[in-house]
């Protein structure tokens, strides 16, 4: 009995099955430029994606995203596919299928980190990988980092910086009807002052730079609006007027 999934407009139940010598035969027919080859192949192995997107169902991107990035993974798995190995066409593509599925979730993390470092925990995830399919076991960071010749912190680092982010209110612990919140978690976060720090920090990151300046020289070096004028060149009543402006755009969002 067919299961019927429809994703991306598409109705799995009606994909095609190949033997594992069809599959071969189309591979070999694709890298030699067969378009109906190409297409056949891909139609018959889009099963593979949706079986390899579902594990990514935890996630808050689009399945129907997921499934067409997968499909991406399947191609490029297509293209490079060694037929004169004696190794099933699935075990080869699935990894390439999670790489590229878990590339995109990287670029379209919240937090947006450098190349350089999404690139060491593309690498770290790939050594994972090789290291547990070599192993049978879970692999430890040591290893990673001994596999990648960097020190273990870069990896943590990597993997943290790709990590998606969770709100403060994400419940950890349930206590009868009682939640353990992450922000109870946290040392020294006490409810609204730890908020309130945050919501100041972000606010004043939204001025520009001259007016954190005058911030910093008014409430931080204890300087003058008289003295700020002279340092910054601007009369005493710009630096009054941006001082009291730099207040209200931070009590706007914070209050």
């Amino acid at each position: 009995m067919n299961t019927r999934v429809e994703i991306c407009g598409l109705d799995t139940s009606t994909l095609p099955k190949l033997k594992h010598e069809e599959m071969m035969d189309l591979i070999v027919k694709a890298q030699n430029g067969d378009e109906d080859a190409r297409e056949r192949f891909i139609m018959a192995n889009l099963r593979l994606v949706l079986s390899v997107t579902q594990r990514f169902a935890a996630k808050k991107q689009s399945a129907d995203d997921l499934f067409q990035v997968g499909c991406i993974g399947l191609i490029k798995a297509m293209e490079n596919f060694n037929v004169s190995y004696n190794l099933r066409f699935s075990t080869y593509a699935v990894p390439m299928i999670i790489g590229e599925i878990r590339r995109y979730l990287r670029d379209c993390s919240a937090l947006r980190v450098s190349r350089s470092i999404r690139d060491v925990a593309y690498h770290a995830l790939q050594a994972r990988q090789q290291i547990e399919h070599d192993t049978g076991d879970t692999a430890e960071l040591e290893d990673i980092a001994a596999a990648l010749n960097i020190p273990v912190s870069d990896v943590v680092y990597a993997l943290d910086g790709i990590s998606d982010p969770i709100s403060l209110f994400e419940p950890v612990y349930h206590d009868g009807d009682d939640a353990v919140m992450v922000m109870d978690s946290i040392v020294g976060a006490d409810d609204e002052n730890a908020l309130s720090r945050i919501d100041i920090d972000e606010a004043i990151s939204k001025l520009d730079a001259r007016e954190k300046r005058i911030l910093m020289m008014r409430f931080y070096e204890g300087k003058t609006q008289m003295e700020v004028s002279k340092e910054i060149g601007i009369s005493q009543a710009q630096v009054s007027r941006l001082e009291k402006s730099a207040i209200k755009t931070i009590h706007s969002k914070v209050v």
